[in-house]
């Protein structure tokens, strides 16, 4: 028994190592393994390498690349030449080991997957609305920009399929059908990056951008249209098969109009999705629509992305659906997806097979016509239709961008097997030149200072030499309206940079300066009730409800600015800018607070990039005619209104925002009116008390209702201003007079006295003794203002004098003292002007030198709003703080 057990047990022992498979190793490297080799049954440890070498080494290059203001597709483009066989893949085994052909189809499939979602974000950026309104100029631009290039594709065209045809990997073709496709890869023009380049240069809102924009959206569907052709001749295998297509799509795309495009809208109204914004479900039934269009274009021989394109142009504009749709989808696919179909036509790219003169001479053949074609096009058609001639060559450099448009062209192209490696390189090689060009092109031809020339010669305001005409025309009689409309305490025009977190504060402010409701003591009656109830006094229905004779309202125009991101939704919003501003909340919310109000209000929204926005303000308050800029500090620290407000740290210091303190600097440094920036401190709020400290445990329960905030009962407002002297203070002492007409607001206006020892430092050590004139000039000028006092403001304007050689100390005191007489009220205001005679200046900054030499600091010092406005803000006075500094005509 014991013989036959073992032998049993050694059989069995034996038998096990051929019976039992072996269990794939699962330690990955800690195993040995290697991470970069291609396993076909687990592609995607490869996928994420090979994706995030492409995503990080194109946002590498995109940095030094977007300070030259080139759009992201340049560094994508790069980044994939970069990356194939022209440099890195000569180094020997990185392209085995990064990307190994056993790999290409997953990359593959994921790459054009991105490119099928980003053709549905092109046909639901373009607008067909715009084609519609100016369809006049948009034809005759987008006939011209295609018919020209596409003639002169066509003639190299003879030249390219004569010389390259016969390369390995290309396939029998006839000459009409690579004519056909060569033709359309001159003629296209990429509308995306089009929209990107308008956006940065603020270009949309001009006729050169109106019509640029218009003519690329006909150029755009024209332009998929004949490349959905050209790939349908070349899969057709007769020219019957090819014609079977061609109707089919003809059919799809009227299926899609008038039967799906119907059934999708009742669907979004139903779901509300214009008010809300498109749901999941809704974003769920898009995506099936575009994968299923795709691989129905697919399946009748036409490319996917045509497809997906048609149900982008499928989907409806109205109420900021197509915007709010794109900000869902765009950040995957053009940040995760996109990157990968360039790379992949960078693996493609060889630039050593430019190896010769006579390609060489086709490189620049190609892109002479290509650039040549378009410039001419659209120059001669825009002439035509009556723009001045640097309107137009423009416009011809604008619609020779052709950017990652014509790369998926020539990738249908080479995937086709129309195109040779080498053609695809030079056609890539093109289209990387005359993208690059764009944007340094139309600034050189385009600058803002001509636009602003042409803009008012135009008015009439100007002759073409820059000649001011018109009575006004004497510069030295301009500058005295100026003068004295800027030294004026009449405010007729206000200009006010809205931000979401300071509106009930700007509310609060703009409505001192607007006297408030309209009033009407006289009794209402019913319309019905004609006659008068016996017993009532009062008017009929037919009297005046005015009091006395008609006055201006103030105008207040509101400026909002969001940043322009890379985001696609971000430059959608700027093409759709006026619909955009009618839809905006707080711009709907300033209208509705200019009807109940005496001011008269406008609005409107700029999409800029950050480093603009002072540039475009300055631009507003020019072109409005603004006695007054209003600018509110940032109560959450930040320029951009961008992220959860929940997330913001209240104990954030408001002042330590570089963009923001660089933004207040360079306006204050470029403004040629008045300006005002607010720094809020409770300003039209209820003083509440604070809440007790609550600690949560384990049995703690919430509280359903939030703290309530009471009515404010006393609505009354007090001022403190401190005058030192100078031209910021003088305006600022007339704006205090100009707040003080509302009857619920009083202020102490003091004027400072320096001691005689510092009187002293106001003399330039040069300067002989007995010239010092601008003391006595500011005290003249103190003087003039108090005994010029309307008797109206008597009871509650109150003039004062300081004497002192300590004036920080003793103004922060007073400012203390004054702001803490009324406790209820609606929020006190400290008025400083930002510059102050140099005796005070001097003064100012040695006590700050104590005072931080002693632990202390001044808070906004740092912040371009001066040493005393910063001080004070540093100072625990309970107000807020408004910085006032005189335009540069008053300067003067």
């Amino acid at each position: 028994m014991a013989s036959i057990a073992s032998s049993i047990v050694s059989r069995t022992t034996s038998a096990s190592p051929a019976a039992t498979p072996k269990v794939p190793s699962q330690g990955g490297i800690l195993d040995g393994g290697n991470p970069s080799r291609y396993n076909p049954k687990d592609p995607i440890t490869i996928f994420i390498i090979q994706a995030g070498i492409i995503i990080i080494f194109c946002r590498i290059l995109h940095y030094p690349l977007s300070k030259l203001r080139q759009p992201r597709v340049i560094a994508e483009i790069i980044g994939g030449i970069l990356l194939g066989p022209s440099v890195l893949g000569r180094i020997p085994g990185f392209t085995n080991a990064i990307f190994p052909a056993a790999s290409m189809p997953t990359l593959s499939a994921a790459a054009n997957l991105g490119l099928i979602f980003f053709l549905f974000l092109v046909g639901l950026e373009v607008d067909l609305r715009l084609l519609l309104s100016n369809w006049r100029i948009a034809l005759s631009v987008g006939a011209a920009g295609m018919a020209i290039p596409f003639g002169l594709g066509c003639a190299i065209a003879y030249g390219l399929y004569h010389e390259f045809n016969g390369e390995p990997g290309v396939r029998t073709v006839e000459f009409g059908t690579y004519l056909l496709f060569i033709g359309v890869a001159m003629a296209i023009t990429a509308f995306p990056v089009l929209c990107r380049i308008l956006t940065e240069l603020k270009l949309l809102q001009t006729q050169v951008g109106v019509v640029v924009l218009s003519a690329g959206v006909g150029n755009d569907v024209v332009g998929w249209i004949l490349l959905a052709l050209c790939v349908a001749l070349v899969n057709a295998s007769t020219g019957l098969t090819a014609l079977y297509v061609l109707l089919t799509c003809v059919a799809y795309v009227l299926a899609l109009v008038y039967g799906v495009r119907p059934l999708f809208i009742w669907f979004l109204k139903r779901n509300r999705s214009f008010q809300n914004g498109p749901s999941q479900t809704v974003v769920a039934l898009v995506i099936l629509l575009t994968l299923a269009s795709a691989f129905f274009t697919g399946i009748i021989g036409v490319h996917p992305i045509f497809g997906a394109f048609l149900v982008g142009l499928m989907c409806p504009h109205d109420g900021g659906f197509a915007i709010k749709l794109t900000e869902k989808i765009e950040d995957f696919v053009c940040v995760f997806l996109l990157p990968l179909y360039f790379a992949l036509s960078g693996l493609s790219t060889n630039i050593g097979l430019l190896d010769n003169g006579i390609t060489w001479a086709y490189v620049f053949g190609v892109i002479a016509v290509a650039f040549c074609g378009k410039f001419i096009g659209g120059t001669l058609a825009a002439r035509l239709c009556k723009l001045v001639w640097r309107e137009s060559f423009t416009i011809g450099v604008l619609m020779s961008c052709k950017g990652l448009v014509e790369l998926i062209v020539l990738n249908i192209g080479y995937n086709a097997k129309i195109l040779s490696q080498r053609t695809f390189t030079i056609f890539v090689v093109m289209a990387l030149v005359t993208t690059f060009a764009t944007t340094p092109l139309t600034s050189a031809l385009y600058p803002p200072s001509y636009q602003q020339k042409l803009a008012a010669w135009r008015r009439g305001e100007i002759d073409w030499d820059g000649n001011q005409l018109g009575p006004d025309s004497n510069s030295s009689e301009q500058g005295d309206t100026a003068l004295e409309k800027s030294s004026s305490t009449e405010l007729r025009k206000l200009l006010v940079f809205l931000r979401l977190d300071s509106l009930p504060s700007l509310f609060t402010f703009v409505n001192l300066l607007g006297g408030g409701p309209f009033g009407n003591s006289q009794q209402k009656f019913h319309p019905q009730k004609t006659q008068k109830s016996p017993g009532i006094a009062g008017t009929d229905s037919g009297e005046s409800a005015s009091d006395g004779p008609y006055k201006r309202p103030l105008e207040v125009h509101g400026l909002r600015m969001l940043e322009l991101t890379e985001r696609q939704s971000s430059v959608m919003k700027e093409s759709d800018l006026d619909d955009y501003s009618i839809r905006d909340p707080v711009v709907k919310a300033f209208h509705t607070f200019g009807q109940l109000s005496n001011v008269a209000v406008s609005g409107e929204v700029q999409i800029v990039p950050e480093v603009s926005y002072a540039e475009i303000l300055n631009r507003t308050a020019s072109d409005q005619g603004s006695d007054l800029v209003l600018i509110p500090w940032s109560e959450t620290g930040r320029l951009s209104e961008a992220g959860d407000p929940l997330l913001l740290d209240p104990e954030q210091n408001t002042f330590s925002s570089v963009p923001h303190n660089q933004f207040v600097t360079a306006f204050l440094s470029n403004a040629t009116c008045n300006v005002a920036v607010f720094v809020n401190n409770g300003f039209g709020q209820a003083k509440t008390r604070k809440a007790l400290h609550r600690v949560p445990t384990a049995l703690s329960l919430r509280s359903t209702t939030g703290p309530v905030a009471p009515p404010i009962i006393d609505r009354s407002h007090h001022i403190f201003f401190p005058f030192f002297g100078g031209p910021d203070d003088r305006v600022a002492l007339r704006f205090v007079l100009r707040l003080a007409r509302n009857s619920n607001v009083t202020a102490t206006i003091v004027n400072v006295n320096i001691g005689d020892s510092a009187k002293s430092l106001e003399r330039h050590p040069s300067e002989p003794a007995t010239e010092n004139p601008s003391y006595e000039n500011e005290h003249a000028f103190f003087n003039t203002i108090k005994d010029s006092l309307p008797r109206e403001l008597e009871q509650r304007v109150l003039f004062s004098n300081l004497n002192t050689q300590h004036p920080l100390r003793d103004i922060i005191d007073i400012a203390r003292a004054e702001t803490g007489l009324s406790t209820q009220n609606a929020g006190d205001i400290v008025i400083v002007g930002r510059g102050v005679r140099a005796v005070a200046r001097d003064l100012l900054r040695r006590e700050v030198e104590t005072l931080r030499a002693g632990g202390g600091a001044a808070l906004g010092s740092d912040a371009g709003l001066g040493v005393l406005a910063g001080s004070i803000i540093g100072g625990d006075v309970n107000a807020s703080v408004l910085v006032i500094q005189a335009g540069t005509v008053v300067q003067e």
